[in-house]
């Protein structure tokens, strides 16, 4: 078991260095860029095909990235990383697509982007468990609380319960928590934009026939709001907003930086306000105020990496 003493394991204290600092902007812009998933995916999935949308992204996405990896002259990942990047696949690339797609056709923008809330604790959680992260207590403690706001504030807005397509967004996070955590710790060797690049490209030939399997809904006489929300999702949500991300997690550690992300919810509610109409009232400023604060907080906390 690593100790303080182990020259394996890294303290990161209460004092940032410049690496920390950069991971964590880094991982903002990224976060940023994935809070609009939530209401551009609900553009998208208003007329088109959730299988579609969620599939159509992630191949369309993989287009850019053979482009990106030929620009780089990237070379080939090693074995070592193929099951990681399967992972990242699976989490990042098919399932948080696909389960948003199909729930988003019944819930608000608004109320799933609150459920997706508790994925920093769910990535702690997740890194913690492959022996990536150990973080402290005083950690755990700021990650259940901000979990808490979350959960609280989507029950408080669905009058005390759930929607059934909430599942859904839960197994979507599940999913995703997996994906952040193993593509955060590849990219320390791999390289942000080489992980989500080759994480696309392996998934590519699956998805596509599963695609032509699943059959290409008639696309005529879709509108341009749904189109601009599926090509945001593709090129953003699905592919540059990941080279931000990963590479902040690969600077400031998956339990840290992943923290910003307690802010993407209000982020997402404005995003959804300015795109759908959908309310912005006080209590979301609160929301957003309170979580902000247990973000600083959390940051201030150790977080023991391997």
């Amino acid at each position: 078991m690593p100790t303080a003493a182990c020259p394996a394991a890294a303290a990161i204290r209460s004092t940032d260095t410049p690496d920390q600092n950069r991971g964590m902007l880094l991982g903002l812009l990224g976060v940023a860029m994935f809070s609009l998933t939530m209401p551009f995916t609900r553009m998208a999935v208003a007329q088109l095909d959730p299988v579609f949308v969620a599939l159509g992204r992630a191949l369309g996405a993989a287009l850019l990235a053979a482009g990106c990896l030929l620009w780089r002259r990237a070379p080939l990942p090693p074995r070592a990383a193929l099951l990681p990047l399967a992972l990242v696949a699976g989490g990042c690339i098919v399932g948080f697509p696909l389960l948003t797609s199909i729930a988003l056709r019944s819930l608000p923008a608004s109320h799933g982007a609150l459920l997706v809330g508790v994925l920093p604790l769910v990535t702690a959680l997740y890194a913690a468990l492959r022996g990536h992260e150990r973080p402290s207590r005083g950690f755990w403690g700021m990650a259940l609380l901000g979990s808490s706001l979350v959960v609280g504030f989507a029950l408080a807005q669905g009058g005390g319960s759930l929607h059934p397509a909430d599942l859904l967004v839960f197994g979507a996070v599940a999913a995703a928590a997996v994906g952040y955590a193993e593509g955060g710790r590849l990219a320390r060797s791999l390289g942000g934009p080489e992980t989500i690049c080759w994480a696309l490209v392996l998934a590519a030939p699956v998805l596509l026939p599963v695609l032509l399997w699943h059959g290409i809904p008639a696309l005529g006489g879709v509108g341009t709001a749904s189109w601009l929300g599926f090509a945001y999702v593709t090129a953003i949500s699905m592919f540059i907003g990941f080279f931000f991300w990963y590479r902040g997690l690969a600077l400031g550690g998956v339990a840290r930086v992943g923290q910003v992300q307690l802010l993407q919810p209000f982020m997402s509610l404005v995003g959804a306000a300015l795109l759908l109409g959908e309310a912005l009232t006080l209590a979301n400023c609160a929301f957003a105020l309170a979580v902000a604060a247990v973000v600083f907080a959390g940051r201030r906390m150790a977080v023991r990496q391997q």
